[in-house]
């Protein structure tokens, strides 16, 4: 009975180790929509380089911290270029209190600066159709309004996006 027992746990505890190496993975495939972007993520989490959440970001920009969905935790900033890579695990859509809704890609890039963010690639909002967003801007971390270009320069009230909301997964981007 007792080496019945010992195989029994020996098989449970293998089956359980699986598991868990499975779901790092996963962990790691989930921050990982690019290979770059993921190589870069795993590298930047084994130096211990810590990066501040993505709402903090934004709002060291002057831009709204919901302008992103609350998933689209794992993002890539360079400071340099400013260059701004975010990775949300699906496409979505996201509706804010002023009745707008914005549909994100699976990857959302664009140029981060004070008060912007330019050459949007991945976003798009709806007026009667969906049109692609080329920027986001404010006039100043003080602004009551957000500026969406996108064919056309829309202003939205800014409080519509400082709530960090869900995104609702969507089959098209």
């Amino acid at each position: 009975m007792d080496e019945f027992m010992a195989k029994a746990g020996s098989f449970w505890f293998s089956r359980r180790a699986n598991k868990e190496i499975s779901s790092f993975g996963d962990d790691v495939n989930s921050f990982s929509n690019s290979v770059e972007g993921g190589t870069k993520w795993l590298i930047n989490k084994l130096k211990g380089k810590m990066q501040k959440p993505l709402p903090d970001l934004l709002q060291e920009y002057h831009l709204p911290k919901g302008l992103f969905p609350q998933n689209a935790t794992n993002y890539e900033f360079d400071e340099e270029t400013g260059k701004l890579t975010v990775f949300i695990p699906s496409i979505c859509e996201v509706g804010f209190r002023d009745s707008s809704v914005l549909r994100y890609a699976t990857t959302v890039t664009g140029y981060l600066e004070k008060g912007k963010l330019t050459d949007i690639e991945g976003m798009k909002t709806k007026f009667v159709i969906w049109v692609k967003v080329a920027s986001v801007s404010v006039d100043g971390p003080q602004s009551s309004k957000v500026y969406f270009t996108a064919g056309m320069k829309k202003s939205r009230p800014r409080d519509a996006y400082e709530v960090h909301r869900d995104g609702i997964s969507v089959e098209i981007y």
